[in-house]
């Protein structure tokens, strides 16, 4: 049995208990939350035993691996001493706020050798799966463009910390870095970028950049600043030489000279948690933890969704939002 320790009771780490609830051969045996009454909800999903904050249970439990769901601010401080004891860790994204704090974590998986995986989920989004399978086939030709949009009203959370900017990163680290890992990861480094942010309100909370692949353009956009009513979104258009991928809310399409299809992907694992989260969609948050312990299982370190690709992204935004 894979015994797991997760620390942040909240939306996402409740995704995380109720994924690892579904995967077989794994348990959360051991949950972290300042919040009593979020640790005992997810604590009565495996009988997990229940510490009053993060730091408590790295030092007293003995785990196959540490699951980190903390606010942002936290993260780096957290990751360093889980890696210190357990050898394998989760770390949600962003995986830290600065450049500082993201050189810190690489020494120290140098120096323990530690297996670390970060939730960017969306390379496990199946959606975004098909299209990089899509773009690497090049069935249809070269990608000449693409945009990736992602908006959301105002997060919230525990103590109101997303919209503290020094604590989350705002819009641009918190949410623009899905499309900006995504990116990186599909396409690597742009010859050059040009960004375009919010005037005026909460720093960070509207990103555009638009990404020179030598000829090849890529638009990136996001913002959590609407209103609570305002409809989550992400969505993806990729123009090929002789076709155009599509999703939007109403699907995954693919438009070729031969007309439109809709694309219907045959999913792993499919089930809702309701929360206050935009998405409650287990299916990628699914992926990545099965791929997370998948590899414990095989004694192996992750390799997508990396450590070092994390603080990659992480410097690519702080690049964006530096003006």
């Amino acid at each position: 049995m894979i015994k797991i320790g997760l620390i942040g009771c909240g939306f996402m780490g409740t995704m995380h208990a109720n994924c690892y609830n579904a995967i077989d051969g794994v348990q959360v045996v051991a949950v972290a939350d300042v919040r009593r009454d979020k640790a005992e909800a997810l604590a009565a999903l495996s009988d997990a035993k229940i510490y009053a904050t993060g730091m408590e249970l790295i030092e007293n439990e003995t785990l196959d691996a540490i699951d980190i769901c903390l606010p942002t601010y936290l993260h780096a401080s957290h990751a360093e001493a889980a890696m210190r004891k357990c050898k394998n860790v989760f770390i949600e994204k962003p995986v830290a706020l600065t450049v500082k704090e993201c050189e810190r974590l690489l020494k120290v998986q140098k120096e323990t050798g530690a297996g670390v995986q970060v939730g960017q989920v969306i390379r496990f989004w199946d959606e975004y799966v098909w299209l990089k399978d899509l773009i690497d086939s090049k069935n249809y030709g070269e990608v000449q463009n693409a945009a990736f949009r992602r908006m959301s009203p105002r997060p919230d959370g525990w103590e109101h910390w997303f919209l503290d900017s020094d604590k989350s990163g705002g819009a641009a680290l918190d949410l623009h870095i899905h499309d900006v890992d995504y990116m990186l990861y599909v396409f690597g480094e742009p010859k050059s970028f040009s960004t375009v942010l919010a005037h005026g309100g909460e720093r960070n909370s509207y990103v555009a950049t638009v990404a020179d692949y030598f000829g090849k353009s890529v638009l990136i956009e996001g913002s959590w600043d609407f209103p609570a009513d305002y409809p989550f979104e992400m969505m993806f258009r990729v123009k090929f030489e002789k076709a155009v991928a599509e999703y939007t809310h109403e699907g995954l399409r693919l438009y070729t000279d031969n007309g439109m299809q809709n694309v219907v992907l045959k999913k792993e694992f499919t089930a809702q948690v309701e929360g206050a989260g935009n998405i409650s969609d287990l299916g990628g948050y699914y992926n990545e933890l099965k791929y997370f312990t998948d590899c414990l299982k095989a004694g192996t370190k992750p390799e997508k969704a990396s450590l070092y690709d994390a603080v990659g992204s992480v410097k690519f935004v702080l690049k964006e939002t530096e003006k």
